[in-house]
């Protein structure tokens, strides 16, 4: 990280979001950078896939945001053998009435949890495409709007394959994150594992923003300025991805924009109304990560961490204005 990066890690957050970090926190110790992305991609209308092996606590997190707001949650248990139907919905024969009756599925909350999002086929994976970026389904030909904000927090095990789908770039692309948690610190662990961390709590989590200051934040996103000087950086980031030799798919126009929104909501969560080229470099690996595939697979191998190893290379490589 640049030393420009680390100040602004250092900097005051902003009263709202630092409120509801501290209060995820409580739960899910030592590990404040994850958290903090996790909310950038709540305030600008992204989504986030939580990548790492059982244990880490990925679900304890998806469940500690979800306490710590006044909204809506649901989480799907994702298996083989579940239908687009089993998330969506399906349409019920009222014969009272002689009229067939939309019952909701389980993706009509505010939050979802997509548990173990890559067990299910890609059928099922697939029903998620139109939720994820339009906050709406359709279902026999009837368009239903999902609830706003609408946010999906999925997680996969990378290291475990049998019995998985591997997520299609398609479905990669709508997701503004891909994090990968770790294992906190020493004293943090010790802490975790002798039950006197705060991470036992999770029953105690408050809501501590409404649904109107959720979406009052994600406006105020949109209000941060981008100077050309950054929108130019970022692009160039994309064009050298794609120009590489190293990677056979580059980054998309959408991972872009991506890109941008999540460094206004960052340079927001700073307590700044603009962004510097700092944010995008920041944040680059995060959002484009997972939407880069390598050339030489046999060579050099395919995992993500590899692809993040190369990515890093490559952003040294763009000039930063």
């Amino acid at each position: 990280m640049t030393k420009s990066g680390l100040a602004a890690q250092q900097s005051t957050r902003s009263g709202l979001l630092d409120t509801l970090i501290t209060e995820v926190e409580k739960v899910f110790v030592g590990k404040t950078e994850v958290v903090e992305r996790v909310v950038v991609a709540l305030i600008c209308g992204g989504h986030v896939l939580l990548e790492d092996v059982p244990g880490t606590g990925k679900t304890t997190l998806a469940k500690a945001l979800a306490r710590s707001l006044d909204l809506s949650f649901r989480r799907i248990q994702f298996t083989s053998d579940m239908l687009p139907s089993d998330i969506l919905g399906t349409q019920i024969f009222a014969a009272s009435q002689g009229t067939f009756e939309f019952r909701p599925g389980p993706v009509f909350a505010n939050i979802v949890l997509a548990d173990e999002l890559n067990r299910t086929s890609p059928r099922t994976q697939s029903a998620l495409l139109e939720a994820m970026n339009e906050e709406q389904v359709t279902v026999d030909s009837q368009t239903f709007p999902l609830p706003s904000p609408f946010f999906v927090i999925a997680t996969q095990n990378p290291k475990e394959l049998y019995g998985t789908y591997p997520l299609p770039e398609s479905q990669l692309d709508r997701f503004l994150f891909c994090l990968s948690i770790g294992y906190a610190d020493a004293e943090r662990e010790r802490a975790i594992i002798s039950g006197v961390s705060d991470g036992r709590k999770l029953s105690q989590t408050r809501p501590v923003l409404s649904r109107d200051q959720v979406m009052a934040l994600r406006q105020q996103v949109t209000e941060v300025a981008v100077s050309d000087l950054v929108v130019d950086y970022a692009y160039r980031i994309l064009a050298a991805t794609r120009q590489s030799p190293l990677f056979e798919l580059g980054a998309s126009p959408r991972s872009g924009i991506h890109l941008l929104n999540a460094a206004r909501a960052t340079a927001l969560l700073r307590g700044r109304d603009y962004v510097v080229s700092d944010d995008v470099r920041t944040l680059a690996g995060a959002v484009l990560g997972h939407r880069l595939a390598l050339k030489h697979r046999d060579q050099v191998g395919s995992t993500r961490q590899q692809v993040l190893v190369l990515l890093e290379e490559l952003l040294d490589s763009v000039e930063t204005p």
